[in-house]
């Protein structure tokens, strides 16, 4: 999972794009965890823009315990998801299933009901392990 350029998915996502840390620390938390299907997604995404630093290019400012993302920020992070721009003819793609990778659409993030669902399964796995845990101590 690329981090940078889930901290902007993240911080547009959120009213003015700013998000306290702790909303960020758990929207991270969840994203991580959430497969393997967003590690690609934000990889693909962070290719098109090899040299990001939210910070040193000003995507992102530290403002009073979070983060908020800039109008520099949102234009590099559309740039991402844009569609990538036609190639001339005369220039044939090398190597064919690196070009049919680059030209694959962008999953959807998972629907509310799957974050759901994972949320709970997650909350279990917890109280299990507390449950063990407390058991081993005694």
């Amino acid at each position: 999972m690329n981090f940078q350029v889930t901290v902007l998915k993240i911080l547009v996502a959120y009213p003015d794009g700013f998000a306290p840390m702790e909303d960020l620390k758990r929207d991270m938390a969840i994203l991580a965890t959430s497969g393997r299907d967003w590690a690609d997604r934000t990889r693909r995404l962070a290719a098109r823009v090899p040299d990001l630093d939210i910070f040193c290019q000003g995507l992102v400012e530290r403002i009073n315990g979070g983060w908020k993302i800039t109008a520099r920020g949102r234009e590099v992070l559309h740039k991402m998801e844009a569609p990538p721009a036609a190639e001339p003819a005369q220039q044939a793609p090398v190597d064919k299933a690196k070009a049919v990778s680059e030209t694959e659409p962008v999953p959807p993030l998972p629907q509310a009901a799957d974050r759901a669902k994972r949320r709970r399964e997650r909350r279990e796995r917890r109280r299990e392990a507390r449950e063990r845990a407390r058991v081993n101590a005694s």
